[in-house]
C-alpha cells in the first residue's frame, strides 16, 4: 500500500511541476491582438486626426481670441 501511495504522489508532483513550468501561454494570440490593436489605432488616428487637429485649433482660437 505504501509504495502505491508513493508512486501516486510522485506522479502528481511530476504533473504539477510540468504544469507550473509551462510558461509559453498563448503567445501567437497575444501578438495578433497587439498587432490588430495597433492597426486600429493607426486607422482611427488617420481618419480622426485632421478633424481633431481642426477642433483643437478652433478651441485654442476661441480661448485666446486669435
Amino acid at each position: 500500500m505504501r509504495t502505491h501511495l508513493d508512486r501516486a504522489i510522485t506522479r502528481l508532483q511530476s504533473r504539477l511541476t510540468d504544469a507550473l513550468d509551462d510558461e509559453r501561454g498563448d503567445v501567437p494570440g497575444w501578438v495578433l491582438i497587439t498587432l490588430m490593436t495597433a492597426g486600429l489605432v493607426v486607422v482611427i488616428w488617420a481618419l480622426a486626426g485632421p478633424a481633431l487637429a481642426d477642433l483643437f485649433q478652433q478651441a485654442i482660437s476661441r480661448v485666446s481670441g486669435l
